[in-house]
């Protein structure tokens, strides 16, 4: 079994039964079921507002209900509760082996808990325990014992520094200025307990990474790293200056603390600026949402949203699903927690007033099944979207992926089997888009349990038009080349190129360890999974392009997006990094793409390169600047790998852009699912295109629907071509001028010219 595959099952003190089974027995002593011997209640949620709809009071109260009936123990993310619980079983238990195994596991939930000081503690007293027991050293696991001892002191620099005391440059890789320590104990005694460990095993990689950060965090990165160990600067250096996007979330009240979650960044209330709703995975942390108060400030809004006591969720996608001009956000819950993840999903609907009824029930869409990826599409064209679950199964855990056709009156119904949709996978991504370009939405599914699936939309069965009829989906992944890597998480379709046709990323998701990455930077062999990048070749077959398009790396990513830095027209990228594991501390990859060709790391020259866990990304202009913005998520899914929430300012780069805001009228009013084609007249090149498909972006964050399309040098726009897929036919528009923003309604011939009021930074964001 895979490192990876140890991690996803949390089966991480794996080393402690290498370390001691064999004189102590130890390999029965994780299996021991403290469930059986303890049932500690839960505790509950945020009060719900009384002003709330009874709807959302009802959801409240069924996520409370849910998680105050479930086992802790069952639930490995769980941790403070399951340390309560380990400890209440230490005041009882008198049989000293019994004993040990249970501080061994205290000591793995006082770490996930956020108390690493304690849990250095209990190995002091683990150590002891066994030098009286005369345990021999070579029986103890001592590289997995010294590694996991150095993350304890990682962690407690960790929580002293980046996460109480707080600034800018906290944990951008490489460590560097107000990035250092104050606090240094932590990172001390990480780097006495590495170098031991490195003495003793020179070849350990994992140790090899982790010595570098620690020495980045003491300010000794890299002249006082031991040479033998260093891994330069220079592996690590930016293929091109994008210039330094600052973090303003600080100055502008968004750099809240929270765990793995998801982002909506769009104009909940039609007011020309770009607002914030994100979630936090905990099962009882609150969904918060935040309104643009359009001169650099935001405020926050949950309470009076009517969102109080709606908890959890990794991932929130948004569309208009009512069609009635105001975005509506779903929130997935459950994903990672197996059986112990049967939580429901919300629909919010948005009720124009930046209020949000929950009409989860009411739509038929109230179900249990673990997912955190999701897809709004229209499958069978009747203007109304309807919604694709990518659901988790795993072991005897069986949840089908789910199909809920829209009615077109509020409510939905299910038809994944009877369409032939109803897969069962551990799917960690879906996607949408018209990959052929026949006028059909396909669907991309991503599993982190075997090949990809590309659905074919045939449309219905027997040519039956009716929104009602049977549909057909043929998944053509293999033929067209798109069944890989084996274990994978998010993924999305883009024009990378501007040809026109839909290409994919999708990335990988596997690693023995961040020994792996040491490995990548030095030039050795790794066991970790690369990203792919296919390039449609425009005949319903993909190219493998990612080693030319120098995307041959080991990228390890959950959340991800896309947008355009520098307003060249050509698509970048952001992933975000990591897996549940503390120890995994991987910057998060910034990629430019360099006119379709080949993508450039960006990540330290922008100043994106953060180690803490990357979730839900999203790419908008904020501040109304013409240029877009990233927000990005950070936390992880134990605990205490909480975060502040980033902001990432866009310097700007001096090139032109166009925004137009699409309206459908037998399309989907929110567009998702229609193309635009701008041909811009460059001074150097003469005509170029640029393509985009409208819809959130990535499979793991949402970015605004609005298009924001950057023109590159481009003295004037020659004409634009949107294709509307319901009505099958392409609108063209002419005579719109560069740096303008454009309201575009399906059918007309005019496009109505629109003013977005623009603001700067706060003064000492560094923006």
């Amino acid at each position: 079994m895979g490192e990876v595959e140890r991690r996803l099952q949390l089966d991480r003190r794996g080393f402690l039964r290498t370390a001691l089974g064999g004189s102590l027995g130890v390999a029965a002593a994780w299996a021991w079921p403290l469930a059986a011997l303890a049932a500690p209640s839960g505790g509950l949620p945020a009060a719900a507002s009384k002003a709330q709809p009874e709807s959302n009071r009802r959801m409240a109260a069924l996520l409370a209900k849910i998680t105050r009936e479930a086992d802790p123990l069952k639930n490995p993310f769980r941790n403070k509760a399951q340390v309560g619980v380990l400890r209440d079983l230490l005041a009882k238990e008198l049989q000293p082996d019994k004993r040990l195994k249970l501080r061994m596991q205290l000591a793995w939930q006082l770490l996930d808990s956020g108390a690493a000081d304690v849990a250095l503690s209990n190995l002091d007293v683990i150590e002891s325990t066994l030098e009286e027991m005369k345990v021999p050293k070579e029986q103890r696991g001592e590289p997995e014992w010294l590694t996991f001892k150095a993350m304890c002191y990682l962690r407690l620099g960790e929580n002293e520094n980046c996460v109480l005391r707080h600034n800018v440059e906290s944990c951008l890789f490489p460590i560097t200025g107000k990035g250092v320590h104050t606090l240094q104990r932590g990172s001390r005694g990480a780097v006495e307990v590495l170098k031991d460990l490195l003495t003793k095993y020179p070849g350990d990689l994992r140790a090899r990474w982790l010595i570098n950060i620690a020495y980045m965090t003491l300010g000794d990165y890299p002249d006082k790293v031991p040479s033998q160990w260093l891994i330069g600067p220079e592996h690590f250096a930016s293929d091109y200056d994008i210039k330094h996007f600052p973090d303003v979330a600080s100055s502008v009240g968004l750099d809240f603390q929270g765990l793995a979650g998801g982002i909506v960044l769009e104009d909940l209330d039609n007011d020309g600026f770009l607002d914030v709703m994100v979630s936090s995975w905990g099962v009882e942390d609150q969904i918060r949402v935040f309104r643009n108060n359009g001169d650099g400030t935001f405020t926050e809004r949950t309470e009076e949203a009517g969102l109080m006591g709606l908890t959890g969720g990794l991932n929130l996608i948004h569309c208009d699903y009512n069609n009635d001009g105001f975005m509506d956000i779903l929130v997935l819950r459950g994903a990672w927690m197996g059986a112990e993840g049967h939580y429901p999903s919300s629909l919010l609907r948005n009720n124009g007033d930046f209020t949000f009824t929950d009409v989860t029930e009411e739509a038929g869409l109230l179900r249990f099944a673990p997912t955190q990826s999701a897809a709004w599409f229209d499958y069978n064209n009747d203007g109304w979207l309807d919604l694709y679950f990518a659901n988790e199964s795993k072991g005897a855990d069986k949840n089908p992926c789910e199909l809920f056709r829209n009615n077109g009156d509020g409510t939905f119904t299910e038809c994944a089997a009877e369409n032939g949709v109803a897969f069962v996978g551990y799917f960690k991504g879906v996607v949408s888009a018209d990959y052929n370009n026949d006028g059909r939405p396909d669907l991309y599914l991503s599993k982190l349990d075997g090949p990809k699936m590309l659905l074919r939309n045939d449309g219905p069965v027997g040519g039956d038009p009716s929104p009602k009829a049977r549909w057909r989906f043929t998944d053509v992944a293999e033929q067209a080349g798109v069944t890989e890597p084996p274990s994978t998480f998010t993924c999305w379709f883009w024009d990378y190129n501007n040809d026109g046709w839909p290409d994919i990323l999708v990335a990988g998701y596997a690693i023995e360890d961040v020994g792996d990455l040491a490995a990548e930077a030095l030039g050795l062999p790794f066991a970790g999974q690369r990203t792919k990048l296919y390039r449609n070749n425009g005949d319903g077959t993909f190219a493998d392009v990612t080693k030319e398009a120098g995307l041959d790396r080991l990228l390890l990513s959950m959340g991800a997006n896309f947008g355009d830095l520098d307003n060249d027209g050509w698509l970048d990228f952001y992933m975000g990094t990591g897996n549940p594991d503390l120890m995994v501390l991987i910057p998060n990859k910034m990629f430019r793409n360099d006119r379709g060709r080949r993508f450039q790391d960006v990540t330290t020259s922008g100043g994106f390169g953060q180690i803490q866990k990357g979730h839900g990304i999203a790419f908008g202009d904020i501040n109304n600047s013409g240029t877009q913005d990233i927000f990005s998520v950070v936390g992880g899914a134990v605990e205490a790998d909480i975060y502040q929430r980033q902001l990432f300012a866009n310097p700007g780069h001096g090139n032109n852009f166009l925004k137009l805001q699409l309206q459908g009228v037998k399309t989907n009013r929110a567009a998702i699912g229609a193309r635009v084609k701008v041909v811009a007249v460059d001074p150097q090149d003469g005509d170029r295109e640029i393509h985009r498909i409208v819809g959130t972006g990535a499979s793991f964050g949402s970015s605004t629907l609005r298009q924001e399309i950057g023109l590159g040098r481009a003295s004037h726009i020659r004409r634009v071509e949107i294709f509307w897929p319901v009505s099958g036919t392409t609108q063209v528009l002419r005579d719109l001028e560069i740096n303008s923003c454009y309201h575009v309604r399906e059918g007309e011939e005019q496009a109505e010219r629109f003013e977005l009021r623009s603001f700067s930074w706060p003064a000492g964001s560094g923006a």
